[in-house]
């Protein structure tokens, strides 16, 4: 199984290296090959809301930058974990540029979803995701938003299934691998 692992710090000075080390740990134990990008590292632009993606080059963002190893590398993979900062409720722009780029990955026409208008599936299979968001405090306003908007892209992105979880910065090092080892679990059983 592969899994992406897209880490939204904000910069080197912000690292999120630690969480990287224990996720990624807790993926080759549960047998998967993971594939890592730190994207402040790479030269991702913003969305320009063009949808050329739909019309000029199906599938593919008519910008030519680093987002395009994303979005193939989001597709082909069984699971995509987000790390990030959780701010104001919702991922580092990093991340979220990163994830705003992903819309080549979807159709431009329309299906129901549970009564709601979604953009079709533009593949056959979308992979799990996983949301990891890293605080300083944990705040109830901002753990509602960031759970709800895990569940909200995943249903977006046709993913079949997703866990999400926010971990205090400092939390301890056993606590943060066995929560990822259930998280994985989870996920693992759902996908069964």
């Amino acid at each position: 199984m592969k899994a992406l692992l897209l880490n939204g710090e904000k910069n080197a000075e912000n690292s999120l290296e630690n969480f990287s080390k224990i996720i990624i740990e807790g993926l080759k134990n549960n047998n998967y090959v993971v594939d890592t990008m730190v994207l402040h590292e790479k030269k991702i632009a913003d969305c320009i809301g063009c949808f050329g993606c739909w019309v000029k080059t199906p599938g593919i963002c008519i910008i030519d930058d680093y987002a395009r190893e994303v979005a193939r590398a989001f597709i082909n993979s069984d699971l995509v974990v987000y790390l990030t900062p959780v701010v104001f409720g919702g991922y580092s722009y990093q991340l979220k540029k990163a994830l705003d780029r992903m819309i080549p990955l979807i159709s431009p026409f329309f299906i129901e979803i549970n009564g709601e208008i979604h953009h079709k599936p533009r593949y056959e299979k979308y992979p799990s995701i996983l949301g990891i968001g890293v605080m300083p405090e944990l705040k109830e306003e901002q753990t509602e938003l960031f759970i709800n908007l895990i569940k909200r892209n995943s249903i977006n992105l046709h993913s079949p299934t997703n866990e999400n979880k926010i971990f205090k910065s400092d939390e301890d090092i056993n606590s943060i691998q066995q929560s990822i080892n259930e998280l994985l679990k989870k996920i693992g059983d759902k996908n069964e």
